[in-house]
Formats: structure tokens, C-alpha cells, sequence
């Protein structure tokens, strides 16, 4: 949602909380990057079984934040899970990195929307709500 106040974001929140959001199966698939040639910005691990599910769920997202007056994501949807940014402003070259990790696929049950806090030691995450999602 971006720097918002908290207000907005409560307001989000209580209009996903008055949706039936849907749960989904998910599967991790490979790891990618985003970042143009050697300069990687995010490095990421993307789904095999669950990018509709999430793309749903962002679409539902994306109308609450317009609904309150956000500009929605004009980039395509693209399912995934973070897993690391790089510190430079232009990304860095990106190390050798080991194969993504073997898990058993999982029902997503619920959605939490953080806020993020920016340091000098790194992010620090905070749930602003959990939400139920449901089968």
C-alpha cells in the first residue's frame, strides 16, 4: 500500500474483513529475481500451485485501496514470497544461491497486513490484522 497512514490501512482492513475471502492451496516453486542484469534489487521464491489464489486475493486487495483512494499496482501481479533486498539502491550482483527448499504444499488460512518500519539494522515488521481466509 506504500506510506499510508494508519487510518487508511485500518479502513482497508476493515473492508477486507466484510469480504469472503477465499483460502488456496499453495506449492513453493523456483527462486527468481527481480532487477535488471547484475543488479538484482529482491531476490524471491515463486509458487507452483497457488498463483490463482493469490492473484485473487491481491485483486480484492487492490479494490479495498481504491476503494479508500489508493492508485492501484499498475505492474502485473506476480505470486511470490520475498526472500531477500538488496541493501544498494541499484541492486547488487547476486551470490550463488542454493536451490529452493522442499516443503509440503499448504493451505493458506489467512492474510496478515504488516507494517514496515525502515532502520539502519533493517526492517522491522509489525501486524496491523490478521484476517481469516476461508475454504
Amino acid at each position: 500500500m506504500g506510506n499510508v497512514e494508519r487510518s487508511v490501512v485500518e479502513a482497508i482492513a476493515d473492508g477486507l474483513a466484510g469480504r469472503p475471502l477465499a483460502g488456496f492451496e499453495m506449492d513453493l516453486d523456483g527462486i527468481g529475481t527481480f532487477g535488471r542484469g547484475p543488479a538484482v534489487r529482491v531476490v524471491w521464491i515463486g509458487l507452483r500451485a497457488g498463483s490463482d489464489g493469490a492473484g485473487a486475493l491481491a485483486a480484492e486487495v487492490d479494490a479495498e485501496c481504491s476503494r479508500v483512494g489508493l492508485v492501484g499496482e499498475e505492474r502485473p501481479f506476480q505470486a511470490h514470497m520475498t526472500l531477500g533486498r538488496a541493501r544498494a539502491r541499484g541492486g547488487s550482483a547476486l551470490p550463488d544461491l542454493p536451490p529452493a527448499p522442499q516443503l509440503e504444499p499448504w493451505r493458506a488460512d489467512e492474510v496478515n497486513l504488516y507494517s514496515s518500519r525502515l532502520t539502519k539494522a533493517g526492517a522491522i515488521y509489525e501486524v496491523i490484522r490478521s484476517l481469516p481466509l476461508f475454504p
